[in-house]
């Protein structure tokens, strides 16, 4: 008897949501078929790969990262270096110290910044806070109004200060918001709702909803994106049908095998390399998972998944 494959194609799809101005602008969602599953369904948007530079420029970097910038002496610098890397389709900048827990900057401070890396690069922009959610209420709102007209991506708004960060970016500036959750389907749904609820259209939400680097707790990631895609797809429901996003440089260069020294553990080989296997192998599961975009940080890494994204959409 004649084997007859079913179909994985839903009536139902992943709402688009575009990012950035002009030719370079991205576009995410859109699919109407599980993860990567383009033989369902044509994915009209491919995943994007996004790499992530902060306001202290190369300061905190590992010496494997630093060596692609040298000659960068500044942020704007950083910025179209950062952008010049093979594979890369947005720039994040991630404001990490406003945390008033580490070298709290000021406010002013960051926002040149801010200002300094939209006028170096034509790329679509990510903006991220300092993971302190009371400070980055302020920073995020002011970061929506300094990009004003580069439709950036905000990220992220929380249940903590969704009000602050919804209003100014998603309704007074035009961005578009991430809403940003801890690993949990119905967490992320309510956050939806709320936004929704504040006034931000659906067609403006791009969904963070929580990461972790491979083999640290991942296993509750996967569970709830693919429930997510599920309930989105199968379900047909709209409070979840938006694109998701996932931070994937933040955690897996924090973890020890990227950061543990080659001569203090010899038998663990290139510290390079570790990090770039635990930044792929970590990216590679988020968009199997149901990632619409992933921020790295190694050049490396960010070619790597991109040529991985172009092989199997």
């Amino acid at each position: 008897m004649p084997f007859t494959a079913k179909s994985g194609k839903f009536n139902a799809s992943i709402k688009t949501v575009t990012i950035g101005t002009g030719d370079k602008a991205i576009t995410l969602g859109g699919e109407n078929a599980l993860p990567l599953q383009s033989f369902d369904a044509p994915f009209a948007n491919a995943p994007k790969v996004g790499i992530e530079i902060t306001d202290f420029g190369m300061d905190h970097e590992p010496e494997c990262i630093k060596k692609y910038y040298e000659g960068c002496s500044s942020i704007a610098d950083i910025a179209k270096k950062a952008a010049s890397f093979e594979g890369v389709d947005f720039l994040s900048f991630r404001m990490e110290g406003g945390d008033p827990n580490g070298a709290n900057k000021s406010t002013e401070e960051l926002m040149a910044l801010v200002k300094e890396v939209a006028e170096a690069v034509d790329l679509p922009l990510v903006i991220c806070g300092s993971k302190n959610a009371e400070r980055d209420a302020e920073l995020l709102a002011k970061a929506a109004e300094a990009v004003q007209g580069k439709n950036a991506l905000i990220l992220a708004a929380k249940e903590e200060n969704y009000k602050t960060v919804g209003a100014a970016a998603g309704l007074a500036y035009s961005q578009v918001v991430g809403a940003e959750s801890s690993v949990d389907i119905n967490l992320a749904k309510q956050l939806n709702v709320l936004l929704s609820q504040l006034g931000v259209k659906p067609e403006s939400v791009v969904m963070n909803v929580g990461t972790a680097a491979a083999g640290y707790g991942y296993e509750y990631v996967a569970s709830t994106m693919q429930r997510i895609k599920a309930a989105a797809l199968s379900q047909n429901d709209a409070q979840l049908q938006m694109p998701i996003i996932t931070p994937v440089a933040s955690e897996t260069w924090a973890t020890k095998e990227a950061t543990q020294a080659e001569a203090d553990s010899p038998e663990w080989g290139d510290q390079e390399r570790r990090g770039i296997d635990m930044e792929v192998e970590t990216a590679a599961a988020d968009l199997a998972c149901g990632s619409d975009a992933v921020i790295l940080k190694h050049p490396v890494s960010v070619a790597t998944v991109s040529k991985l994204i172009k092989e199997l959409v």
